[in-house]
């Protein structure tokens, strides 16, 4: 089965996400963050199966720009 990792770069370690089984884990590299991210959705598939809604569907994964959004005021200010 081929699934997706979305790796974003920490504070101390790269987190890596798969989408479609919704399973997080993290690493000190990119490749351990991977390595360790396909041992969690291991276990889970393992425990729970393959949902059905991804079943044999292919994901597509892009990027997309929004308009720039100022942050909210602190309460109070």
């Amino acid at each position: 089965m081929d699934l997706t990792a979305v790796i974003k770069k920490g504070d101390k370690q790269y987190v890596a996400l798969c989408p479609e089984i919704d399973v997080v884990s993290q690493g000190y590299t990119v490749e351990e963050a991977i390595k360790n991210l396909k041992e969690a959705a291991e276990l889970y598939l393992e425990e729970f199966g393959a949902p059905e809604e991804i079943k044999g569907e292919e994901l597509l994964v892009t990027h997309f720009k929004v308009k720039n959004v100022k942050a909210p005021s602190p309460l109070g200010a």
